[in-house]
């Protein structure tokens, strides 16, 4: 099997499988119980939001627990936009957006909020003037990905958030998601972010939402005590260790690891030039995600005489509902690219002689397709 689908998700590391079984067997108690094995599980979860913290540089206080990215991002749009509707109604956004920060925004839109989406430039950053001339006095969300899941592309936080918090009104959220694991993160320039454990090697079903501690805003679920009051819910005791694991191991030989997926990257595009494809991912694209597109056949057709030879790819991101990746739009202007585009997605773990069986069946898959096509 050659796996290349990484930003879909990441097999977990048998260290986070190991610390989860672990938990699940000796920390049995609730941590909202009042009895020592309650205070047990509880003294865990402190000491894993503590750890994980420190590896973000952000504030224990600041962390509110989710099942993933996808309520994450909902609680920060949501949140924010219910809590300050009085101060206006104008979000701004990008077309380079996950869905879970899409449907979300649609929903405002049908509440009465009024979305913008700032343009972006070739390379398919965003347009920092653009966005200056979009700020108004009523806007008071700004949700940019730090990275697309689908291009890679890389945005300047720091920019954008300089440029944003030039309204001390407005609130800059990022979904991290792609990033964290791969690129470093300063959490200082964001309001909020949202992170996913099963990116980085950890067990689906846990991630976060960071929230600076002096923001408030209206939970997504009511009821229940847990670590905070913006997610109520008995808080997973096995999930949250797993989690300060999972990102230790990530931030371990960080710069290494980065570097070997760079080799990795700049092999694979050796190859894909060999080949009658169309290259959609730049130089502002994070090397972990190659993203491609084929000439006069259809992307699922690929996936699946690819998957015949067990070699595991995406044509979109994994939650999109759309036959067109407007991702790949957004950036190329190219309709037909954006119709059968591909995703190679990289990691440390992925080797040379993986690189090397994928394009020689990718090679012949497209040999065979376009002579079938030609029949």
């Amino acid at each position: 099997m050659v796996y290349l689908d990484y930003s879909a998700t990441t097999p977990v590391a048998e260290e986070v499988i190991e610390t989860y079984s672990k938990v699940c067997r000796e920390f049995i108690g609730n941590p909202n119980s009042l009895h020592s094995l309650g205070i047990q599980s509880k003294k865990l979860i402190d000491a894993s939001t503590e750890q994980i913290a420190s590896i973000l540089g952000v504030k224990p206080s600041e962390i509110i627990y989710t099942s993933g990215s996808s309520e994450a991002n909902n609680t920060a749009i949501k949140g924010v936009c219910l809590k300050y509707q009085n101060r206006g109604k104008h979000i701004i956004t990008t077309e380079l957006e996950h869905s879970s920060v899409i449907a979300p925004l649609n929903y405002l839109t049908s509440l009465g909020f009024e979305v913008d989406f700032v343009p972006l430039d070739k390379g398919g950053l965003v347009d920092l003037e653009a966005l200056k001339k979009l700020m108004r006095d009523d806007t008071i969300l700004v949700t940019i990905a730090s990275v697309n899941s689908e291009v890679g592309v890389q945005q300047d936080l720091k920019s954008i958030s300089e440029i944003v918090h030039t309204n001390p009104k407005t609130i800059f959220h990022s979904d991290v998601t792609q990033s964290i694991g791969k690129v470093k993160v300063d959490f200082s320039v964001l309001d909020m972010a949202s992170i996913s454990c099963q990116k980085f090697y950890g067990m689906k079903g846990i991630g976060a939402l960071i929230k600076k501690e002096n923001l408030v805003i209206e939970p997504l679920i009511h009821g229940g005590k847990s670590t905070t009051i913006y997610r109520s819910g008995t808080p997973a005791t096995p999930l949250i260790a797993s989690f300060a694991k999972a990102l230790r191991l990530a931030y371990e030989d960080f710069d290494e690891k980065v570097q070997k997926v760079q080799n990795i990257h700049d092999y694979l595009l050796t190859k894909l030039f060999s080949l009658d494809v169309w290259i959609n991912s730049n130089s502002y694209c994070i090397p972990h995600i190659m993203n491609i597109s084929l000439k006069n056949i259809k992307s699922e057709v690929m996936l699946h005489a690819l998957e015949e030879k067990g070699i595991y790819v995406s044509t979109q991101t994994a939650c999109s509902t759309s036959n067109l990746s407007k991702a790949v739009f957004a950036v190329t202007q190219d309709v037909e690219r954006a119709k059968t585009s591909m995703r190679i997605s990289l990691s440390h773990l992925t080797t040379k002689e993986e690189i090397d069986i994928f394009a020689e069946a990718f090679g012949e898959c497209l040999e065979k397709l376009n002579f079938r096509r030609n029949v």
